[in-house]
């Protein structure tokens, strides 16, 4: 029997829409259901609810990071709650897992060399350059010659990436202080550097600070996802993945976890995102 698209007509009633397109946005009792899950689960602050949804919020919250699988959760509920859609394609995904990065120097050179290789690949060069070095932080990668980097496998972008970084930590960049700031900063300050880009950027925001709402929009993993559960005739580019997600604002990043657990699901368990505790490769050539 021919796969069902998530985009088409059906029981999900969503009348093949787009994502972005959303025909029970304003209704207020799917956006109390959606301010109940956020602010019961301490998902969001109450700012960056919709407007109604903000009136309609059961109780305020201290955060806006995702840190806990049970705030994860709650998060999907949202998200499912403010798209039928989503939740047609949590049915067909894997679960997804919290997924962590170190929100420092080393946690940034993991998502630099995972940049346009596999999984595996991504692992085997960190682990290489980890043994090589006995440790991944400013004062070790700063002093190994270009050499030690080449030998593990790293690529002469990357590498001169890595050396970028270096640099701004030198010259006064808090990497882990970065955190502290609102998102738009926060990114802002990470694409400034040579190398770094809107993915590197918005993976590092979603995964080392479980920032609810940073999207990368760039993956192919994400892109990839996206036309299958949705039917789309092409594979969406950056931008066009970006307008696609702009109606799951604040949640566009809990959707690219469902996104990369759909692909997971899809793809008979081939991971393509950040894993848990050690990172690993989201941008997978496909």
């Amino acid at each position: 029997m021919a796969r069902r698209a998530l985009g088409r007509d059906g029981d999900d009633g969503s009348r093949g829409l787009l994502p972005g397109q959303h025909p029970h946005a304003l209704d207020a009792g799917r956006l109390a259901q959606l301010a109940e899950a956020l602010t019961h689960g301490g998902v969001v602050s109450a700012s960056s609810l919709p407007e109604r949804a903000r009136v309609l919020r059961v109780r305020p919250v201290p955060h806006d990071r995702i840190l806990t699988k049970a705030q994860l959760d709650a998060a999907l509920d949202a998200l499912c709650a403010l798209d039928p859609r989503m939740a047609a394609l949590r049915r067909e995904a894997a679960e997804p897992p919290l997924r962590t990065l170190s929100p420092d120097l080393a946690g940034l050179v993991w998502l630099v060399n995972s940049q346009l290789i596999s999984v595996t690949a991504a692992r085997a060069i960190h682990a290489r350059v980890e043994a090589a070095l006995g440790a991944i932080d400013h004062e070790s990668l700063s002093a190994a010659p270009d050499e030690v980097f080449r030998a593990a496998g790293m690529s002469r972008g990357k590498l001169r990436t890595v050396r970028a970084l270096c640099a701004a930590v030198e010259n006064g960049l808090d990497i882990e202080g970065l955190g502290r700031l609102d998102e738009a900063e926060a990114r802002a300050t990470l694409v400034a550097i040579p190398g770094i880009g809107p993915w590197t950027a918005d993976v590092f925001l979603l995964f080392a600070h479980g920032r609810a709402d940073a999207y990368p929009g760039g993956d192919v993993a994400v892109q990839a996802a996206l036309k299958e559960a949705f039917d789309l005739p092409v594979r969406p580019d950056r931008v066009e993945a970006e307008r696609l997600a702009e109606g799951w604002r604040p949640l566009r990043g809990v959707a690219a976890q469902l996104l990369w657990a759909y692909y997971l699901r899809k793809r008979g368990g081939r991971d393509a995102a950040p894993t848990p505790s050690r990172p690993a490769a989201v941008e997978e050539i496909i």
